[in-house]
């Protein structure tokens, strides 16, 4: 109930609605899609209503390394998955040099299955003076599809 709480007390805050259930996802960024007319439209009739045919999913949605070593370099897969009808293409904006991320991928169209990207970071500290030896680094790295933009977190804390 959106009054009462779940020891039967009334609230005393209004309950937020996840993004999964106000219609878009989290960590997304819906573009403007421009029709392509090479872009491998399926024109069956069971679904030719639907409107968003392409999506992608992350998995997992955010990247945590932890606590890194100075000078040493770490990777983690990142499963992008098509959950949508068509084949869809996408692309990764790299992110800075300064935060010694890069993202290593094979382009291409995705039809109906998954490609693993790999986050790599070279651990580097650039400030070094009055951190206290730690540094944090996080950076929301951009995964451009044809109809969203994904940002996937990616965070690290450099000894």
């Amino acid at each position: 109930s959106l009054v009462v709480n779940a020891t039967g007390q009334p609230r005393k805050e209004k309950v937020k609605l996840p993004a999964s259930l106000q219609g878009r996802k989290p960590n997304s960024i819906p573009n403007k899609k421009i029709e392509d007319p090479a872009a491998g439209r399926v024109n069956t009739s069971s679904i030719a209503t639907r409107q968003h045919l392409g999506s992608f999913h992350l998995i997992p949605p955010k990247v945590t390394f932890g606590v890194l070593r100075e000078g040493c370099t770490y990777t983690a897969a990142v499963i992008l998955k098509n959950v949508g009808v068509n084949f869809s293409r996408f692309r990764v904006k790299q992110p800075p040099r300064h935060t010694g991320l890069r993202v290593l991928y094979a382009p291409g169209p995705v039809a109906g299955l998954h490609v693993e990207l790999e986050v790599e970071i070279f651990a580097m500290v650039i400030g070094g003076e009055g951190t206290g030896g730690i540094e944090e680094i996080s950076h929301n790295i951009e995964i451009l599809t044809e109809t969203e933009t994904l940002l996937l977190p990616a965070r690290a804390n450099i000894l």
